[in-house]
């Protein structure tokens, strides 16, 4: 079974163990099973206390890494096998990794490969079915993330992400992303810039402030592009030019263009939700039951819906987005990890007129 999904996070050094420490205490929600800590190999420990963890990485953090393995709990007392790392900033020069860098042992512990539905009477929906997982990858995708990034009001993550590869990729490409400002929203179209045209990697550039990366993006030739897939038929380019306007453009007009966008009518995923609504619907009551001995209602078993082929085609091209404006005043994007934010992304440009 494939790892992931991976999360990642921006912390400058100085208070990177903190922020591990503060990452950790908000993951591990209920303390019942071991946390094993190694910093290099004579110096590990297996605890139940995150204190303990962190004490261990203020004496030894700067001369080594970090890794934790522990079982974070997520939603619906729903329990995951992670490995949470910290790179010093020597070892994010020789091999970006991080600098705050956590995945499951197994991805389909996000994104599942098989449900149990009460599918009742009516007719099988591969668009229905998926319209399901989307729900169920996204509600852990949006919790684990903001665990990860803003455990607390500290402020010490700027910005963080998602997505089904080992490496930070730029965030146009990820399936969410977190800013703990929304005014700093424009960050992630930069950062793709310089990650795509430049080829720099994301966790080295991701702390940089927002006028450093408008200094990287105008570097480049006048007319430079990069090309991204918008849908599985096409791709669609991304200028310097239409990056540079949306730096320039009043960060709450991006951001509203964003929630527009995420708000788009999409025929297929909308007819596939009345469906979809119903077997939740009978699904409910029977969460955490045994299948084999559950029922629904009417007399219809659970049945356990693997996911296919037509169900990933489907998340790929229709899977929602979501806009979530926090109450810190940070902000998170995010969609099924099958799929990638840019098609957000470019519809949002394309309403602002900053794409042709």
């Amino acid at each position: 079974m494939r790892e992931g999904p991976f999360f990642f996070a921006w912390c400058d050094e100085a208070q990177r163990v903190d922020a591990f420490g503060a990452a950790l205490s908000a993951l591990i929600k209920e303390p019942q099973y071991s946390i094993r800590a190694i910093m290099d190999r004579d110096t590990e420990c297996n605890t139940i206390s995150v204190d303990e963890v962190v004490a261990l990485l203020r004496a030894h953090f700067g001369r080594t890494d970090a890794e934790t393995y522990f079982v974070a709990s997520l939603s619906q007392e729903h329990f995951v096998h992670c490995i949470l790392r910290c790179f010093t900033d020597r070892s994010e020069r020789l091999k970006p990794m991080g600098p705050i860098h956590m995945h499951a042992r197994q991805i389909e512990d996000f994104s599942p490969m098989h449900m149990d539905l009460a599918l009742g009477r009516g007719p099988r929906s591969v668009q229905a079915e998926a319209v399901l997982a989307w729900h169920m990858a996204l509600e852990d995708i949006d919790d684990v993330l903001l665990r990860l990034c803003a455990p607390d009001a500290s402020g010490r993550v700027p910005t963080g992400g998602c997505t089904t590869a080992r490496t930070w990729l730029a965030p146009i490409a990820m399936c969410a992303t977190y800013n703990a400002d929304a005014r700093d929203i424009a960050r992630d179209l930069a950062l793709s810039w310089v990650c795509l045209h430049d080829k720099e990697r994301v966790s080295r550039t991701a702390g940089l402030p927002v006028e450093a990366l408008r200094a990287r993006v105008e570097a480049a030739p006048p007319g430079a592009c990069v090309a991204l897939r918008h849908a599985s038929a096409h791709s669609i380019s991304l200028s310097r030019e239409a990056v540079l306007k949306a730096l320039a453009i009043p960060p709450s007009a991006l951001l509203e263009a964003l929630e527009a966008a995420a708000e788009k009518p999409d025929g297929a995923w909308r007819a596939a939700e009345p469906r979809a609504r119903e077997i939740y619907e009978r699904t409910l009551p029977f969460r955490g039951h045994d299948e084999r001995d559950t029922e629904t209602g009417n007399g219809s078993p659970l049945s356990q819906v693997e996911i296919t082929l037509d169900h990933f085609e489907f998340l790929v091209d229709h899977a929602r987005f979501h806009v979530r404006r926090l109450p810190s005043g940070g902000v998170v994007l995010a969609t099924h990890p099958y799929r990638t934010l840019w098609p957000l992304w470019a519809d949002a440009l394309f309403r602002l007129g900053l794409m042709s």
